[in-house]
C-alpha cells in the first residue's frame, strides 16, 4: 500500500471530495484491470472516455478515482481528485507510485521519424554482447532479462513505462534504450523521465494525421529535448537540418554525430555493398553487414551513445562488427544466390527515399528494381502521393498494394497513391490489392540479378483490417512463394 498524498505529489490539483489520508494498492486507467483499493484514473482517449467507467471501476473496488471532472454520482466512500491535465497527472502519480526507476537506471531515448528502432535495438545488442545487462523498450517489443513482452505503441503509457523500468531496476538492469515517438510526447508518457542520453536522429514528413502540420510534430519533438535536465546529454545527427533547432533551449550537455557534417563524432562510408560497409571512425576502420547510408547514420549513433557512456572504444569497434540488422530494416532474405529480397519497415516518403536511393547506389543498373509498397488507412493521407510519386522515379517496376488498410478502403488508398505517379511513369505500375498476390507477382517478376524491396510492414506480422489483426508474416509467405517458383 502507498500513501494517496505521497502518490499525489507534485500534481496539480483543481479540487478534492472524501478522505485523502488513505493507501492505494495499484494505479490502473483500465477499469477492467480494478481491483480492491485500487486509484482509477479516468483518461478520456481517442476512442473512449475514462469517465464513463468510474462506476465500473468503483464496482471493481477503487477507493480513488482521478479524473478532469467529477461525476455526476458521488460515492461517500471514495475520493475524487479533479486535476487539469490528466495525461500529465498520470505521469507523476506514476513516477511517484514506483520511486522514480529512471533516476536509479541509465535511461537512453532515441527520437526522430527514422531510425529509432535501429537505434535502439543495435544498442541494446551491442551493450548486450559486451556483457552488461540491458533493457529495451521499443516498437518490436519490451526486453530485459530473457523476459520479452510484445507492445501495442512505440512508446508506452507512462504507467506502463515507470513499471517496467521498475521491473528492469529489480532484474539488475543498468542501461535501458527506449525509443519515444512524437505521440510518446505529447501525451506525456515520457513527462517526468530522466534521461541520461537524449538521441535524435532526424525529422521528416510523418504523422501529420494526428500533429496537422509539420511545425507542430517538429515542435513536439523538441519537447523532449527542451525537458532534459544539466546533467543529461543530447546527442544529435548534425547532418539533419532540424538538429540546431531541436537544442536551442536545451539546458543538456550537446554532443553530435555525422557522416558527411563536421561533429563530435563523426564517421566515413570507405566501400558499401548489399552484403556490408567499410566504416572509418578517426582513426579505425571496420566493416559491418549493415548497409544503406541511413543505416550507417544510425550505427554512428550507436557508436557515440556507447563512448560517452564511457565504453571501450576498441571493444565497441570490434563488436559493432557483428552486429546484425534489425529484423525489417533493410532485411536481406536470402532465398535466391541470384536475386535479392529486401523486406523494410519505409512507411515515410523520406525512409522510402533514403532506402531506394541506397539500393540505387548499390547497384550496377543491369538489373532492375521492384518496389512492392502501400501506405496504411486512417492515418496521414497527404503523404500517400508522394511515395507513389517516389517509388515510380526510383525503381523499374512498381507494384501498389495494400498495408494495414484499417478501417479504410484500400483501393481508394492505392488510387491516392497513384495520383503522385507522373504519367510518364505509369507504365510501371501494376496494382494489386491482396498483399499476399501483390508479393509473389513481385517475386514472379524477378529475373537474375534483380531486386525486390518489400516496403511498409518491415517486422510486422499482421495486418490491420476492420479492428482484426490478420496474420501476415512477410517472410513466411516469401518463404512459400519462392519454394513454388523453384519446383
Amino acid at each position: 500500500m502507498k500513501n494517496l498524498k505521497k502518490i499525489l505529489y507534485g500534481v496539480s490539483i483543481d479540487s478534492t471530495i472524501g478522505m485523502m489520508d488513505k493507501g492505494v494498492c495499484m494505479i490502473t486507467s483500465d477499469s477492467r484491470l480494478v481491483k480492491e483499493n485500487y486509484l482509477f484514473v479516468a483518461i478520456n482517449g481517442s476512442n473512449y472516455n475514462g469517465n464513463d467507467f468510474i462506476n465500473q471501476s468503483i464496482e471493481y473496488g477503487a477507493s480513488v478515482i482521478v479524473s478532469e471532472n467529477f461525476p455526476r454520482e458521488i460515492d461517500n466512500k471514495v475520493t475524487y481528485i479533479k486535476v487539469e491535465n490528466i495525461k500529465k497527472c498520470l505521469a507523476i502519480i506514476s513516477n511517484n507510485f514506483y520511486e522514480y526507476p529512471s533516476e536509479k537506471i541509465k535511461l537512453i531515448g532515441i527520437t526522430g521519424t527514422n531510425g529509432k528502432t535501429t537505434c535502439a535495438t543495435l544498442m541494446y545488442e551491442l551493450f548486450n554482447t559486451l556483457g552488461y545487462s540491458v533493457g529495451l523498450i521499443s516498437t518490436l517489443n519490451v526486453k530485459y532479462s530473457n523476459i520479452i513482452n510484445e507492445v501495442k505503441n512505440t512508446t508506452p503509457d507512462s504507467l506502463k513505462l515507470n513499471y517496467y523500468l521498475s521491473e528492469m531496476i529489480k532484474n539488475g538492469v543498468e542501461y535501458c534504450f527506449m525509443e519515444v515517438s512524437s505521440h510518446g510526447i505529447d501525451q506525456y508518457r515520457v513527462y517526468g523521465q530522466n534521461f541520461h542520453i537524449a538521441v535524435f536522429t532526424n525529422l521528416s514528413h510523418d504523422h501529420l494525421d494526428y500533429h496537422k502540420t509539420y511545425k507542430k510534430y517538429r515542435d513536439t519533438k523538441k519537447i523532449f529535448f527542451d525537458n532534459l535536465s544539466r546533467k543529461s546529454i543530447a546527442l544529435v545527427n548534425n547532418d539533419d537540418k532540424n538538429s540546431a533547432f531541436m537544442i536551442q533551449n536545451s539546458l543538456a550537455l550537446i554532443k553530435s554525430y555525422g557522416l558527411k557534417s563536421d561533429a563530435d563524432f563523426k564517421g566515413k562510408i570507405m566501400e558499401m555493398s548489399l552484403l556490408g560497409t567499410q566504416i572509418k571512425i578517426g582513426n579505425s576502420d571496420f566493416w559491418t553487414q549493415l548497409t544503406g547510408e541511413y543505416n550507417i547514420s544510425n550505427l554512428i549513433a550507436v557508436y557515440s551513445v556507447a563512448l560517452l557512456l564511457k565504453l571501450n572504444d576498441i571493444e565497441v569497434l570490434s563488436s559493432l562488427s557483428k552486429l546484425k540488422n534489425v529484423s525489417g530494416r533493410f532485411d536481406i532474405i536470402n532465398l535466391f544466390k541470384d536475386r535479392f529480397i529486401i523486406i523494410d519497415y519505409a512507411h515515410t516518403p523520406d525512409a522510402l527515399m533514403n532506402v531506394l536511393k541506397s539500393i540505387n547506389k548499390l547497384r550496377s543498373k543491369n538489373e532492375r528494381l521492384i518496389t512492392l509498397i502501400g501506405c496504411g488507412g486512417n492515418r496521414d493521407e497527404s503523404k500517400r502521393p508522394i511515395m507513389g510519386k517516389i517509388a515510380s522515379h526510383e525503381s523499374d517496376k512498381v507494384i501498389l498494394t495494400s498495408d494495414n488498410p484499417r478501417f479504410e478502403n484500400p483501393i481508394k488508398i492505392i488510387d491516392s497513391m497513384y495520383k503522385g505517379i507522373p504519367e510518364k511513369f505509369q507504365n510501371k505500375v501494376i496494382k494489386e490489392v491482396n498483399r499476399k498476390d501483390a508479393i509473389k507477382i513481385g517475386v514472379n517478376l524477378m529475373k537474375t540479378n534483380d531486386i525486390l524491396l518489400i516496403a511498409g510492414k518491415g517486422h510486422e506480422k499482421f495486418q490491420d483490417v476492420n479492428g482484426k489483426q490478420i496474420h501476415f508474416d512477410e517472410k513466411l509467405i516469401l518463404k512459400k512463394i519462392v519454394q513454388n517458383v523453384r519446383k
